[in-house]
């Protein structure tokens, strides 16, 4: 919740997409490198009208393409499958120099938890893109300052803008849940002509529910649902799991998924490469067929200012 009003303004104002051709060639590209967020990027994309809202209620439910990470392969919209932290950039990287050799305008952006920056290949990612002077990428790092525990107490980011400013990045900071703001920078990128863009997007854990604002770890059950749904203004729902649809995209396989203490960790996510990344990005990689596809079949499924981010779950392998 701390991503929502950044996801409205990129998805309502900001990304060239295509709803009813969610794979189209001139769309600008967006990776979720907090992977485990996806249920917030999924809501914009079914408001956006890439995928049908009733299907947002089989959430994690066996056979249903609406997952408990951005995965690329079941889920119309997404470009990158992530899930593995600090990936996220890299990815961005690459897809900002495939467009530039295919010599195509289309933009990046990478949504990235304030957490996952303690993994040092963010930062390889943020010294490649000012050294190649990719100006078409963008990174919006979510500093909630939470993980699975306050971030600065588990490995202090701090200062962070002036991090991204040694890396020769162009920073602006911004309140992430005040629209103007966030859209007063978004619409004013690249800040700098031959150096990537860095927002830090300040933000409450939980945004909108008193209930779980700041709490790290907070779950839904049904009366906090119930209690969420009266707190934001919407009428109370019924959602009775195991019931969803099983509908899915054309080319599209279900991920496999194992009970691990009662809840379901999903499997068998696909590598980074994905149905409409540049072409450039897609050589010699081994994917399953798409608009952009250079050789090769379906590669093996993969498990896959300061800031947020959050633990996720391990792919667990299937017994038998």
């Amino acid at each position: 919740m701390s991503i929502a009003e950044i996801l409205v303004a990129l998805y309502f104002r900001v990304l060239r997409v295509n709803p009813q051709d969610p794979t189209w060639d001139g769309r600008d590209y967006l990776t979720l490198s907090k992977g485990h967020c996806v249920p917030g990027l999924d809501a914009a994309l079914a408001l956006r009208g890439s995928l049908p809202e009733a299907m947002l209620t089989t959430h994690l439910e066996p056979g249903s393409f609406i997952t408990g990470h951005a995965c690329a392969r079941l889920t119309p919209g997404i470009d990158v499958s992530t899930g593995a932290l600090g990936h996220g950039l890299s990815t961005g990287v690459g897809a900002a120099l495939g467009t530039r050799m295919d010599k195509a305008p289309n933009r990046v952006f990478v949504i990235l938890g304030d957490g996952e920056l303690q993994e040092g290949s963010n930062w390889e990612a943020a010294m490649a893109a000012r050294h190649h002077g990719l100006d078409r990428l963008t990174a919006i790092v979510d500093r909630n300052r939470y993980q699975t525990g306050e971030t600065e107490k588990m490995m202090r980011l701090g200062p962070l803008a002036d991090k991204w400013r040694a890396f020769g990045w162009a920073v602006r900071t911004i309140d992430g849940h005040d629209m103007v703001q966030i859209l007063d920078r978004l619409e004013a990128l690249p800040f700098e002509a031959g150096r990537p863009s860095a927002i830090i997007a300040n933000t409450v854990k939980g945004k909108g529910v008193a209930s779980i604002e700041t709490h790290p770890m907070a779950r839904f059950d049904a009366p906090r649902l119930q209690a969420a749904l009266r707190e934001l203004g919407e009428p109370a729902t019924e959602v009775s799991h195991g019931q969803g649809v099983r509908r899915y995209p054309a080319g599209a396989r279900p991920c496999g998924f194992a009970p691990v203490r009662g809840e379901l960790w999903l499997l068998g996510l696909p590598g980074a490469a994905s149905p409409g990344l540049p072409r450039a990005c897609h050589r010699g990689w081994h994917r399953r067929a798409g608009p952009h596809r250079r050789g090769g079949g379906p590669g093996p499924a993969r498990g896959h200012g300061d800031e947020p981010g959050a633990a996720v779950g391990r792919p667990r392998p299937v017994p038998g």
